[in-house]
């Protein structure tokens, strides 16, 4: 409980019994557990501003809680006084008002009845069935794994759950695994309530081949100087596996080559497409043939790339 009640119900410490009644009907509307399931602080929030109502609106607990008689919990405050022996409100009391001699009365279940329209005799929010909290969680996949769909087991909370990525993912698309959340509540008559869920958030980690951008996949192709020049076959890595595309003649650096339909999953069950950029790559050590025909090149037949 807060230190201060009147802080916790919003009143000023001059605030009449109506008052009070008024500032618990709107606080105990607004967090009871049942309006807001799932929720700690509603229920946290509940809990304290109940026990704050039930110790203002006694005059007598008030009176000696603003002498400085007791503290916040109803507890005295003197010295040799056995902690436990004091205040003991607490949020879920029965009857028809609070307790203790005099204090201003107020029915709760009108006050529910008003929230969940169960109305004098017939309020449900009090041991009403509770579903149970939906478990976030978050998983990183692999690229290849997104387009492929793929199996896996990950563990939970101790548990052991397998779960089936489908092909196609996208970057934050959610699982939800039905059932295998929190606990529902029962109600007070026994009725059961289901589980909640577990949701799983996917986010593709980078690739060391593969950028994105949009729904195209885009990579750098390496190809020799001799299948620049005079064109070739080069294999070409995909999500897929490899592949064997034909380079052209005269192909330069930044040149790009595309493969229809081995990009990311798009909108209509649609893939984007995988763009290969040829990087033109000369031998980690020269070959002297090649040294002698460039120093020839160079000799007679000087030649400038375009400036861009």
């Amino acid at each position: 409980m807060a230190n201060d009640p009147y802080l916790e119900l919003g009143v000023s410490r001059s605030a009449t019994a109506d008052d009070l009644r008024k500032a618990f009907r709107k606080l105990a509307k607004l967090h009871h557990p049942d309006a807001n399931p799932g929720k700690k602080e509603s229920e946290e929030k509940f809990k304290r501003i109940t026990a704050a109502f039930d110790l203002l609106g006694d005059p007598e607990k008030r009176a000696k809680f603003d002498r400085g008689e007791i503290d916040a919990d109803g507890r005295e405050t003197h010295p040799g006084f056995s902690p436990g022996a004091g205040f003991k409100g607490g949020p879920f009391r029965g009857g028809s008002g609070m307790s203790g001699g005099g204090g201003p009365e107020i029915d709760l279940s009108d006050i529910f009845g008003d929230v969940f329209g169960g109305g004098r005799g017939g309020s449900r929010g009090f041991g009403a069935p509770q579903r149970g909290q939906d478990v976030r969680a978050r998983l990183d996949i692999d690229l290849e794994e997104a387009i492929l769909g793929a199996k896996r087991r990950i563990n939970l909370d101790g548990r052991s759950l397998d779960i089936s990525i489908p092909a196609g993912a996208t970057d934050g698309q959610a699982i939800r695994l039905r059932g295998q959340g929190g606990p529902g509540r029962p109600g007070r008559d026994g009725t059961p309530s289901p589980a909640g869920d577990v949701l799983i958030e996917m986010s593709i980690r980078p690739h060391p081949v593969f950028k994105r951008e949009g729904g195209n996949l885009v990579m750098d192709l390496p190809v020799s100087v001799p299948d620049a020049i005079l064109g070739g076959k080069v294999e070409a890595r995909t999500p897929e596996g490899p592949v064997t595309l034909s380079v052209p003649p005269g192909s330069n650096s930044g040149a790009v080559l595309r493969l229809k339909g081995r990009g990311l999953a798009q909108a209509a069950g649609r893939r984007g497409d995988l763009l290969a950029k040829l990087v033109v790559t000369l031998p980690e050590a020269l070959d002297p043939e090649l040294t002698k025909f460039a120093e020839a090149w160079r000799r007679y037949r000087p030649y400038s790339p375009k400036k861009r």
